[in-house]
């Protein structure tokens, strides 16, 4: 009867289990071939030193598991970390980057402004300076967009801009 419910307990926990099918005592076992003996204790319950050996070798196996899950969890999270900071950093240099530009565009305006009015007071007539203004103003002005004709536009432009019969323009179809 115990072997049935050890058999039951067994089919639970895991499944059919192999046993042998006559039991030796220990003096016979001693007595085997070494080969034999192997063979017949891997079909036998493991004792008890070794049943304990098993099972702390087992949760040594699990905490060093849980312990490296563990390690690789705050790795990953110090990695996220740090490609945050990084992310940031090269935000701040990209801005600063961006800022240096405008300070030096600022500077070049104010530096070409301040020698346009050098040039314009610099004139030896009135009449020149007030021309040389109207030419090249000292802060360019943003509100024109500035010439937007490519050279075979242009040279169209001054073509009929130099036609002073209107022989371009003038065209009779009758």
């Amino acid at each position: 009867m115990g072997d049935a419910k050890d058999d039951a307990l067994s089919v639970k926990s895991g499944g059919f289990k192999y046993r042998n099918k006559k039991k030796l005592n220990p003096r016979e076992i001693n007595a085997m071939h070494p080969t034999q003996r192997s063979k017949y204790l891997a079909y036998e319950d493991p004792s008890k030193e070794t049943a304990e050996a098993i099972a702390n070798s087992k949760k040594r196996v699990q905490d060093l598991g849980k312990k490296q899950a563990e390690d690789l969890r705050k790795e990953n999270q110090v990695d996220l970390e740090n490609e945050k900071h990084n992310q940031l950093i090269g935000q701040l240099k990209a801005a600063e980057a961006r800022n240096r530009l405008r300070v030096m565009r600022l500077r070049y305006q104010a530096t070409r402004a301040q020698e346009v009015k050098h040039l314009i007071s610099c004139q030896p007539s009135a009449i020149k300076a007030v021309r040389l203004q109207a030419m090249v103003p000292a802060v360019p002005d943003k509100s024109s967009p500035g010439d937007s004709l490519d050279k075979l536009e242009r040279s169209r432009v001054e073509t009929l801009l130099e036609d002073e019969r209107g022989l371009t323009i003038d065209r009779d179809l009758s």
